[in-house]
């Protein structure tokens, strides 16, 4: 596949440099919208994308321009004229003018609006209206609605008038006059059946739906819980003000997934590429919890010091080599349960109500865990570092033993604290590495320090 569009690829670049401009018209109708995106940023500078979108069909420059990334975006509107603004736009789905809007400056927001068709500027507004992270801001107002006591004949003449504009045509959804939800039925649906048969009579009346103000990552989930292509949002009164698509909701998995994972790795969400990003704002995004992780880390030293003076007596520099990998050992355990929790809320699979279960079931794993690591530890020290260093049997015993406990210890904080975060409702994410790697250093030196004087002294 990556060949076959290399190759389309090399076929663009010669048709556009040899200003073979109709071949290049007739190969891009065969092509995805997204793909041509890609050969415009990645193969033409920037006059030449400006030159290159003007020569795409109509039919398919809006497409094309929606796929394309904000910068370029941004460089093609202020480029055009207000003719070519204004054919994108009207072209465009209305979820998707709302995105771009959302992602512009205010001087080229000014513009957009300015040039968009009056009607179209309206329901734009309303959608602006929603908040960011609700299902409001990622639905769209485009689909077909349907009467129960129209025919199947009926509602097919509907679709063929109306569905040329719609984002979808082959959910449709059933509405009585004030506008409320009353059914939804597929195109499959009204196929297979008579062409007089009513619409009421052929609907499914139990519709799953969202509220406007719903959070669009738990809408999102819906799609993947029940295999949606179209999922219905209605406001507190039931009526239908919009539908969300599958399209869109892969999209917010997709920016879900990728905060939670930049939160994770003490690193602050930055939605734009990483090879579009500045140098300046991947500063901006890593260096706060740099300085967070830097002070935090001052807790390990100042409890090194406090019990510097006991673990040299008893213990010396032997003592202090193994600190490094209880603590390293109890962070990566402490991480495994951490982002394996934190996951299972984001997918909806544990709530705070199931904290109990939880602790059980990573206690019991921790112990089976922490024993076959302890083993490990001390056929190691005794089989392997011994022929190094002189190692005593009870030093053995102590190192093993604080690697169980801080691997139980470890594994309990790192199930506890997203529950706790949800329950405070903070962001799971953000406590799963620099807040939970803090907690666990400090306790597993803590642990460690105690008991390895309260044995040897």
């Amino acid at each position: 596949m990556i060949e076959e569009i290399n190759t389309v690829f090399e076929k663009l670049s010669f048709f556009f440099e040899t200003r073979k401009f109709a071949d290049l018209r007739i190969l891009t109708l065969d092509l995805e919208p997204a793909d041509i995106a890609n050969f415009m940023e990645n193969n033409l500078d920037e006059k030449e994308q400006l030159k290159f979108f003007r020569l795409l069909p109509k039919e398919l420059a809006s497409d094309v321009f929606v796929e394309t990334d904000t910068d370029t975006q941004e460089r093609l509107i202020k480029a055009f004229t207000d003719r070519e603004l204004k054919e994108v736009i009207d072209d465009m789905f209305l979820d998707d003018a709302v995105d771009l809007i959302e992602e512009m400056p205010a001087n080229v927001v000014k513009r957009i609006l300015k040039n968009a068709d009056p009607e179209n500027r309206k329901q734009i507004n309303a959608l602006l209206e929603y908040p960011d992270d609700t299902a409001g801001s990622i639905m769209t107002p485009e689909y077909v609605s349907l009467s129960a006591s129209m025919t199947v004949e009926e509602a097919f003449d509907k679709i063929r008038r109306t569905g040329l504009n719609k984002e979808t045509i082959y959910t449709c959804y059933v509405t009585d006059r004030k506008k409320k939800l009353t059914g939804v039925v597929t195109v499959r649906d009204m196929l297979l059946a008579d062409k007089q048969e009513l619409i009421a009579h052929i609907m499914d009346s139990t519709v799953i739906t969202a509220f406007t103000l719903d959070d669009k990552e738990q809408v999102a989930l819906k799609f993947s819980k029940y295999a949606f292509l179209a999922l219905p949002v209605v406001d507190k009164e039931g009526c239908l003000v919009g539908i969300v698509t599958v399209d869109d909701a892969v999209d917010v998995i997709q920016e879900e997934a990728t905060e939670d994972i930049q939160k994770m790795a003490a690193v602050l969400p930055n939605e734009k590429p990483y090879l579009k990003q500045s140098i300046w704002s991947i500063w901006k995004a890593r260096v706060p919890w740099l300085l967070l992780l830097m002070i935090s880390a001052t807790f390990t030293s100042m409890i090194l010091s406090h019990y510097e003076a006991s673990l040299a007596a008893v213990g010396g520099g032997l003592l202090y080599m193994f600190v490094p990998m209880l603590m390293g050992t109890a962070g990566n355990a402490g991480n495994q349960t951490s982002v394996t929790v934190i996951r299972a809320i984001a997918l909806g699979e544990v709530e705070f109500k199931n904290v109990f279960r939880v602790i059980l079931k990573e206690m019991l794993a921790a112990f089976v865990l922490g024993l076959t690591v302890a083993v490990a530890c001390f056929l190691k020290l005794m089989f392997i570092d011994n022929l190094y260093y002189e190692i005593s049997v009870t030093v053995a015993l102590i190192v093993s033993a604080v690697l169980l406990l801080t691997i139980v210890m470890a594994k309990l904080v790192g199930c506890i604290l997203p529950l706790i975060a949800k329950k405070c409702r903070l962001d799971p994410a953000v406590v799963a590495s620099p807040f939970m790697t803090t907690i666990v250093d400090v306790l597993s030196l803590i642990i460690y320090c105690s008991i390895a004087i309260a044995v040897l002294g």
